[in-house]
C-alpha cells in the first residue's frame, strides 16, 4: 500500500537529518549532490509534489509546470541551507501526503492532469512519485555514506 511505503521512506529519510557535518558533505560521486543538498532538494521536491497532489484533487484536468531543480539548488544556496528548516518542510509536507493518500489514493487515483513535460498523469502517478522520488534518493545517500 501506498502509505506504507511512504511512512518507510519518511523514517528512513529522517534519520538522515540528524547526520554529522561530514556525512552531509559526502556526495555519491563525483560532481554530484551533497548529502545536504540532496536533502534539502527532498524538501523543496516534497513541497512541490504536495502542492500538486492538492491540485490535482480539487481541480482535475490541470496542467501543471515542470520545475526546474537545478535553478532551485542555485537559487536557494543548498549547500548553505538551513537543514532544520528543510527537515521540518519534509515531514510536515510528507505527513500531509500521507494523510491525502489515505483518503484519495484509492477513490481519486484516475483523475489526471497534464504535466507540462511528460504529459497526461494521474493522481496515482503522482503518489507514487512521491515514493520513487524519495526512495532514488536514499540510494544516492547510502552510496555517498559507504
Amino acid at each position: 500500500m501506498i502509505t506504507e511505503s511512504l511512512k518507510s521512506t519518511l523514517t528512513d529519510t529522517l534519520l538522515y537529518f540528524d547526520l554529522g557535518e561530514n556525512d552531509l558533505k559526502k556526495q555519491y560521486g563525483q560532481g554530484k549532490w551533497t548529502v545536504k543538498e540532496i536533502l534539502v532538494h527532498l524538501a523543496d521536491v516534497e513541497s512541490v509534489l504536495h502542492y500538486r497532489i492538492r491540485r490535482i484533487i480539487a481541480e482535475p484536468k490541470q496542467v501543471i509546470w515542470a520545475f526546474d531543480q537545478d535553478q532551485w539548488t542555485e537559487a536557494f544556496d543548498y549547500k548553505n541551507y538551513p537543514l532544520y528548516v528543510s527537515k521540518e518542510l519534509f515531514v510536515a509536507n510528507r505527513n500531509a501526503i500521507i494523510y491525502l493518500a489515505e483518503k484519495f489514493y484509492a477513490s481519486h487515483g484516475a483523475r489526471e492532469f497534464i504535466h507540462s513535460e511528460t504529459g497526461i498523469r494521474t493522481l496515482k502517478d503522482e503518489f507514487d512519485k512521491v515514493f520513487n522520488h524519495n526512495q532514488l534518493h536514499i540510494n544516492q545517500i547510502q552510496k555517498a555514506l559507504t
